[in-house]
């Protein structure tokens, strides 16, 4: 797999200066943890200072136990003494234990707690984003790797404060250490250092490696899915694609794998190397100790201080550097975060913008409307131009990729025109506040959701501030023909749907987009459009259906886009739509009388019912 190039080099050429200029994330992620929680931050940095201290409280307190013992043997000693310091060794060692259990408490509350802010945060930030944002893989790779910040990232919250905390440590401890004998610190720095280089050099190899294969590793957790899932398993068997998915999935794992296991044996080759000069520097270390002892330089207590606070400082030191490397490499990450936070939406309110009118008076007009996707050449729609009467009821007629779907974004302000404009009684559409906009228009398309929650809730979707409003959800029911469904059921609205959680109950196509068609209703907007969402039904229902929904919604303005021409003859008037561009429009009679391609479709579909 070929290193990633991004921002002036190949991920390996970037890790080591990345890894500092990531730092910078420290400040604001800290700023994110005291937002989550002032009171617990607070409560953890005391609690850790607290506990810094105690290491070298109890090695020195051990040294003076030891040497009273020698002097008692010596019959210079106090026994009340020496029982003092062993009731002062007992108690800082209770001290030190009831310090942990509340470090560990306090992290874990404020980990829980940073996972469900940024969690919402996340979502949050996703909702204000363009349609297009969803679209484009780069973008997904991106918020991936967000989203998994927002749970793996609160670690670093751990780290960061054991960090403080071992540092306060070792500086202590360095002190203690240093007045007996300075030439120690220098050793230690020789035990520690190359290992430090090593393990922080395999860090920035496995986040380039972790990196390079976002995309790849996207695809293991796709093939995992459709390998296994209720959705894809009539497909798998009839098809049978057991065997394609999971060799497709074996060669992809074992590709990572080999790669990663080259890695991880070097790192470790190269581990156990430095920690083998660790251990000789430690001995190295404690002989000169012994030496010191042996010639009357220091106390045998004192043998056992600098022996126990050598251990761990260089224990600690290791560490700390261990654990800067982490950060690090964790603020590497972190990055990931900030970087989907700092993605702005294209679409957003101008400045000055007004509320959508409370009643639409003149309607919506196309004027040299042209759209093409980004990162396309072509155009989906191309110069048009047409009316959408206030309360009328226009219906979109054309083959796959017409352009049909792209105008109803276009008129819901999912997206904007590349080129012309589109007015809403005479003010172009961008003039209006985007919420109060969607707030006034209804879309049901035909891959509409399926929320896996209860009946009502499915229902309430449509306009979720109205979840109280019992009236209004069964009416919204009843219109969309969703009420008979909803009654089937074993817990009537209350009833889970769908197959992800127990006791649930999955519906048929059919009862599935009437549930959805009740969405519409329950929306109430000004503008109602239904794109294709009775595919599922037969000719009849879905005539039915139609009938009902032309007849309820009397005075509003709807877009119906249908391919049976039964269905779409309902409509006040009809736009014939092809490669992006308006071909002919009309009512029915209009387009039947002009023979044109609306009247040949039409014929087609009627000898297919004759």
């Amino acid at each position: 797999m070929p290193p990633v190039k991004s921002r002036g080099g190949t991920a390996e050429e970037r890790t080591w200066r990345d890894q500092l200029t990531a730092l910078r994330n420290i400040p604001p992620f800290f700023r994110l943890i005291w937002k989550t929680s002032p009171s617990l931050t607070v409560t953890n940095i005391v609690l850790r200072v607290l506990q810094a201290a105690l290491p070298t409280a109890i090695l020195y307190v051990g040294k003076l136990i030891i040497d009273e013992v020698l002097l008692i043997i010596d019959g210079t000693g106090s026994t009340t003494f020496l029982w003092k310091m062993i009731a002062l060794e007992l108690v800082l060692a209770l001290a030190s234990d009831l310090l942990s259990r509340g470090i560990s408490l306090v992290d874990s509350l404020l980990g829980d707690l940073y996972t469900n802010q940024t969690s919402v945060d996340l979502m949050r930030h996703a909702a204000i984003l363009d349609l297009y944002h969803f679209e484009d893989s780069e973008f997904y790779d991106k918020m991936e790797r967000a989203r998994r910040q927002t749970t793996g990232r609160s670690t670093l919250i751990s780290q960061l404060l054991a960090q403080f905390q071992s540092t306060v440590t070792l500086v202590v401890l360095g002190v203690s250490v240093a007045a007996f004998n300075p030439w120690l610190i220098l050793l230690l720095v020789v035990a520690v250092i190359p290992s430090f280089v090593q393990e922080n050099y395999f860090n920035q190899q496995v986040y380039s490696l972790t990196r390079s294969w976002t995309p790849e590793r996207r695809e293991l957790d796709y093939l995992r899915y459709i390998g296994a899932s209720d959705i894809t398993a009539k497909e798998v068997k009839i098809f049978g694609l057991a065997d394609f998915i999971t060799e497709r999935f074996r060669e992809l794992s074992m590709k990572y794998y080999h790669v990663n296991r080259k890695l991880a044996i070097r790192r470790a080759g190269w581990g156990a190397f430095f920690s083998a000069v660790s251990s000789l520097t430690y001995y190295g270390a404690y002989v000169l100790i012994i030496f010191q002892t042996i010639n009357g330089i220091i106390t045998v207590g004192s043998l056992t201080f600098l022996a126990g606070a050598f251990r761990r400082m260089q224990t600690g030191l290791q560490t700390i550097l261990s654990r800067f490397a982490t950060i690090g490499e964790n603020a590497l990450y972190l990055q990931d975060l900030f970087d989907f936070f700092a993605i702005r939406p294209n679409i957003a309110d101008r400045k000055g913008a007004i509320p959508f009118p409370e009643t639409v008076r003149e309607g919506w007009e196309f004027q040299n409307v042209s759209f093409k996707y980004p990162n396309s050449e072509n155009y989906a729609i191309r110069n048009l131009s047409f009316r959408l009467p206030a309360g009328e009821k226009v219906a979109l007629v054309g083959e796959n990729g017409a352009g049909k779907t792209t105008l109803v974004k276009l008129l819901a302000r999912l997206y904007e025109p590349s080129e012309g404009r589109i007015l809403l009684d005479g003010r172009d559409l961008r003039e209006y506040e985007i919420s109060s906009l969607r707030d006034n228009v209804g879309v049901i398309f035909q891959d509409f959701f399926r929320y896996q929650m209860t009946a009502r809730e499915n229902i309430v979707v449509g306009r979720v501030e109205e979840s109280d409003n019992e009236d209004r959800i069964t009416d919204s029911a009843r219109k969309s023909l969703a009420e008979e469904v909803v009654e089937s059921l074993p817990d009537g609205y209350n009833q889970l749907l769908g197959r992800r959680f127990a006791n649930s109950v999955d519906l048929s196509g059919g009862q599935w987009q009437k549930i959805a068609l009740a969405r519409a209703y329950m929306r109430d907007a000004q503008l109602l459009i239904l794109d294709e969402p009775t595919s599922a039904l037969d000719a009849r229902a879905e005539y039915e259906v139609f009938q009902r929904f032309t007849a309820l919604i009397q005075g509003k303005t709807a877009v119906l886009i249908s391919h049976r021409f039964s269905t779409v003859r309902m409509a006040d008037h009809i736009l014939f739509l092809e490669y992006g561009g308006l071909v002919e429009e009309g009512s029915h009679e209009e387009l039947i009388a002009l023979g044109g391609r609306y009247a040949e479709l039409f014929d087609l579909q009627a000898a297919g019912y004759r």
